[in-house]
């Protein structure tokens, strides 16, 4: 199939050769024509599957005829809420380069940055808004967002969207917008409380189920170190000098762990970057802009900040930290082997991590290979260090001499 017989106008399809995309993927080909009969619709789809291009290019072609007003009497007519900062970015950059043969505009606003800026533009008149909920509702309040001409609402990583609580603001979002629109929710998964939000909020939606939740991308290769907790930091110093070729992007669990590894890698000569929820958004964009233009061969993540990091030649990823979340794994490892690249997904599993292992290869099928040969293996038998809070040094029940004595008190 081509994206001709997507039945996409002529400047989409002169954008979309320009980008240098020659055939829709599986969820565009399923996506499009629904969107473009302007129906409602659920797709469960992997990130890297192509989801934005397939909201996007029917949005944009929806919005072509009235894409000629003057600046000032633009209204928005399509909104994107999506629950991160870079993945807001990532997809109004999309929107621009798909929108390249057209008039229509589009803005992406989100906290962490001057409001001013994004005020200026909103003021100006745009077509389309692509916004983190926080920052929508804000501007909302202060007036500066109307939400009455909204015709398309998409709901991005909707899966996210409730992990980090956005919920509530997803449905007062909602709310605001007018009921007859047509609403798009995107979800890697779609646990329980999704189909909740979704039955809440879409008129009879259409499904599109593109991948299964627990597939693999085929072109990405694992392997698994056992490593006691300990020699972490140095197997990870040993694979980045012998193993791994490439640019790498290594995740962590927590903000501390990013820092303590980054300046670790940074004393030993190598060009590291990081992002996580501490870092302002100029400095979290700036790291991402040198890894993907390889100034900086590593890139230090948490999984929130990671999220909407969207790098079609990133070629390995390194888990630090085991995810306690299978889902989170595959997330993890789909942001290498995309674009028909081959990508290599690493491991490190100390003995308290070994549960998580069961628990993603139950989940993806997949038995993950085992690496034996490097300079810190793992005990077998080894358990997991048990850190015992240290109890008083007096014996229970045993009283102070000074307690002992019969004091007579004020009171």
């Amino acid at each position: 199939m081509s994206f001709k017989d997507l039945k996409l106008i002529k400047p989409l399809l002169k954008a979309i050769e320009t980008s240098g995309y020659t055939e829709p993927t599986l969820v565009q080909q399923k996506s499009i024509p629904l969107i473009l009969e302007k129906k409602d619709v659920i797709v469960s789809a992997q990130t890297g599957t192509g989801k934005t291009a397939a909201f996007a290019l029917p949005i944009l072609q929806l919005l072509f005829d009235k894409q000629d007003a003057p600046k000032r009497g633009k209204k928005i007519r399509a909104l994107i809420v999506s629950p991160t900062r870079e993945l807001a970015v990532q997809i109004q950059q999309d929107f621009k380069d798909y929108a390249k043969y057209s008039n229509i505009r589009s803005l992406a606003i989100f906290g962490g940055t001057s409001i001013e800026p994004q005020i200026d533009i909103l003021e100006k008149g745009i077509d389309i808004l692509v916004a983190t909920p926080g920052r929508l509702l804000d501007l909302h309040k202060q007036d500066y967002i109307n939400l009455d001409y909204i015709e398309t609402l998409v709901l991005d990583e909707a899966d996210l969207m409730l992990a980090m609580g956005f919920i509530d603001d997803v449905k007062k979002i909602n709310h605001l917008c007018p009921e007859n629109k047509q609403t798009l929710l995107f979800s890697a998964t779609i646990p329980y409380k999704i189909e909740q939000l979704a039955n809440s909020i879409l008129k009879v939606p259409e499904r599109v189920d593109v991948t299964p939740t627990h597939s693999i991308a085929k072109d990405v290769s694992q392997v698994l170190y056992y490593v006691p907790k300990r020699n972490k930091i140095e197997l990870c110093l040993h694979l980045l000098r012998n193993t791994i070729k490439g640019n790498v992007l290594i995740f962590r669990r927590t903000k501390f762990g990013v820092n303590k590894l980054e300046k670790t890698l940074i004393n030993n000569g190598y060009e590291v970057d990081s992002i996580h929820g501490d870092k302002n958004q100029s400095d979290r964009q700036t790291a991402l802009n040198k890894f993907k233009n390889g100034y900086a061969k590593i890139l230090i993540a948490t999984d929130v900040a990671a999220r909407g990091i969207d790098i079609n030649t990133l070629d390995n990823v390194f888990n630090f930290d085991m995810p306690n979340q299978a889902e989170t794994y595959v997330h993890r490892i789909g942001r290498t082997g995309r674009a028909g690249n081959i990508g290599k997904a690493y491991a490190m599993c100390s003995a308290d991590e070994k549960n998580y292992i069961k628990t993603i290869e139950q989940y993806i099928n997949v038995q993950i290979p085992i690496e034996t040969e490097h300079p810190y293996p793992l005990d077998p038998k080894a358990k997991p260090v048990v850190h015992k809070k240290k109890g008083s040094k007096y014996k229970k029940g045993r009283k102070s001499v000074a307690s002992k004595k019969k004091k007579k008190r004020w009171y």
